[in-house]
């Protein structure tokens, strides 16, 4: 997942083309977590987002991405990031990050969610509700005169609160006609350190927070990533635009939790 050095400032024109793809993401979204229950398999999950994906004349952004076989990355429980779905049925009281990418006009959307499957703990429930916080605090410092490690010091500073690491080893991005663009966005840091944060930058920033430690390491897969120490983690990310006094946010998480009010 290579990052270019320069920093793309996007045009007016270019960050409605952002918005467009990442709002068919939160759609996109929306219709995988309609089918979200225990007995379902992540792969049918994934079938479900392509076809939806497709149908709204764009491409899944992470299939083939870097050799990735699927359009979801599908991360159960302990794992981090980029699960590989399977057929393997999910479980109540599992938890399902699913992190999804489309391009569309030559733009890539890219956003995640942590899924509950059916009735689960309430301190897992709490990691969840936490690890959206973080990426709302962390959103709020994406304005022009602050720095990357404004936002990664605020997403720090609320998880460690609680008690739950910070995943060091994956961090946020810019985003653009590529999926992964300078700078990068990590979700620790220090205050006032880092790239200054220009008007019209394009960031994903997305906190992934563990109940237990810091520390993950790879599957055999090449791909997944868990905790070291097997508990569960979350994961939600949004696109936004560095703007004057507060950013602007093109995904959305309206039509998923729409659905889960239900």
């Amino acid at each position: 997942m290579g990052f270019g050095r320069r920093v793309h400032i996007k045009t007016d024109e270019e960050v409605e083309l952002l918005r467009e793809s990442s709002l068919l993401v939160g759609k996109t979204l929306a219709a995988v977590a309609e089918r979200i229950r225990p007995g379902v398999t992540t792969l049918e999950l994934d079938a479900v987002a392509e076809e939806f994906i497709r149908d709204h004349g764009a491409e899944p952004g992470f299939k083939g991405y870097g050799g990735f076989p699927n359009s979801l990355c599908t991360s159960v429980n302990e794992a981090v990031v980029h699960g590989i779905p399977n057929d393997k049925p999910l479980e109540e009281g599992d938890i399902v990050s699913i992190d999804c990418g489309v391009l569309k006009n030559e733009f890539y959307g890219d956003s995640a969610y942590t899924f509950a499957v059916g009735a689960i703990a309430p301190e897992i429930q709490q990691l969840l509700d936490v690890t959206k916080e973080c990426l709302r605090l962390a959103i709020e410092q994406a304005v022009v005169g602050k720095r990357i490690g404004d936002i990664g010091f605020a997403c720090q500073q609320h998880a460690e609160k609680h008690g739950y690491g910070v995943v060091r080893e994956l961090v946020g991005h810019g985003l653009g006609r590529s999926l992964h663009e300078a700078p990068e966005v990590p979700n620790y840091g220090r205050r006032g350190n880092g790239p200054r944060l220009m008007n019209g930058m394009v960031l994903a920033i997305e906190p992934m927070i563990n109940l237990g430690r810091k520390e993950v390491f790879h599957l055999e897969d090449g791909w997944t990533i868990v905790t070291a120490d097997r508990k569960v983690s979350a994961h939600f990310e949004h696109d936004v635009v560095v703007r004057n006094g507060q950013a602007d946010v093109l995904s959305s998480f309206d039509e998923i939790e729409k659905v889960l009010q239900h």
